[in-house]
């Protein structure tokens, strides 16, 4: 029908809503010396509301299915799981049957989030988990440590709270997302309102979160990058989806009060006029970064010490050292 031209165009997945006890903790305060890049309390905000209505959930279930499936390639088994930013349950969902998962504990920042859980939760975010040292088989989050303030600190967490040999499955939203919501809406606000405020949040760059998972005691960490593309009809239904998935503006410097209906209009303008398709669509770009990193354990490969190889690569190269420089005779260095 004419209503379906409206929807994004994305792989949907089904969506359950089931109950469980849960279990509460007043989130910490982020330590002074943390800058404080995000309002915690709008993403609680944010959260909780996209809990209460009908979500968007066809891009959290395809991030949470691209996630889990990594737990395919690998062969142990992971009793015990905690999932963090449970979300609407997507990431349980995909990894219903995988991993040899016995038992998943599932967390979130939104009570309302945490009430809809399939199995035993808990509201906690990354910045300040509950759990003792060396808790969990396997740690998987999907779309939540992009809202954290202090990732360094949250990845040295949830490496401890990592049993030996034990997994950490991420995903968050990497450099590059929304580009053109954030261009448009700069242009937007720069016509109407004579400046311009955060918009969108910034994205960590996906060179920098291999030394993160590093700096944390993380052993064998690999960082893939993906892109996922969504057309809308307009600007305004992908800022309607935003909203849904509780994706809207947390950054804690943004302007606060309702934005003007001009700047959103010649926000939207603008997008349609730089980046719209041939059918009148416009493109919405997610980059997505995915984290796999070990909990160090001795079972693991690990590298020779310096000066321990048997043989000489000169001689696996025909007699030749290949990487040595050419002599220096005594004339050619004066």
């Amino acid at each position: 029908g004419a209503g379906d031209q409206d929807r994004p165009r994305c792989r949907r997945h089904d969506l359950r809503r089931p109950h469980i006890r849960v279990m509460s903790r007043e989130p910490a305060r982020p330590s002074p010396a943390v800058p404080e890049i995000f309002d915690r309390r709008a993403v609680r905000l944010h959260r909780a509301r996209a809990a209460a209505g009908e979500g968007a959930g066809f891009l959290a279930a395809e991030v949470a299915g691209r996630l889990a499936e990594r737990l395919d390639e690998v062969r142990r088994r992971f009793p015990l799981a905690l999932d963090l930013g449970c979300g609407d349950g997507a990431t349980a969902r995909a990894l219903a049957g995988r991993g040899g998962i016995e038992r998943l504990i599932a967390a979130d920042a939104a009570l309302a989030y945490a009430r809809r859980a399939a199995s035993p939760a808990l509201v906690a975010e990354a910045e300040a988990l509950p759990f003792a040292p060396a808790s969990f088989d396997l740690v998987v989050s999907s779309l939540a440590l992009h809202w954290t303030n202090d990732l360094p600190g949250a990845l040295l967490q949830l490496r401890r709270l990592l049993r030996p040999d034990g997994l950490l499955l991420a995903s968050l939203w990497g450099g590059g997302t929304l580009d053109a919501l954030r261009e448009a809406l700069i242009e937007g606000e720069l016509a109407e309102e004579g400046g311009a405020s955060p918009r969108v949040s910034p994205f960590a760059d996906p060179r920098d979160l291999g030394g993160l998972l590093q700096r944390a005691g993380f052993a064998l960490p690999v960082v893939d990058t993906d892109e996922i593309t969504v057309t809308y009809s307009d600007a305004f239904a992908l800022m309607h989806d935003l909203r849904a998935m509780g994706e809207g503006n947390a950054v804690a410097e943004r302007r606060r009060g309702f934005t003007r209906r001009a700047t959103l209009a010649r926000a939207a303008a603008h997008y349609q006029a730089q980046f719209a398709g041939p059918d009148g669509r416009i493109a919405a770009r997610f980059a997505l970064v995915t984290l796999t990193a070990w909990a160090p354990a001795p079972s693991q490969p690990q590298p020779l010490r310096p000066g321990s190889a048997k043989h000489r690569l000169a001689d696996a190269l025909g007699g030749k050292d290949a990487c040595a420089p050419p002599p220096i005779s005594p004339s050619s260095s004066r």
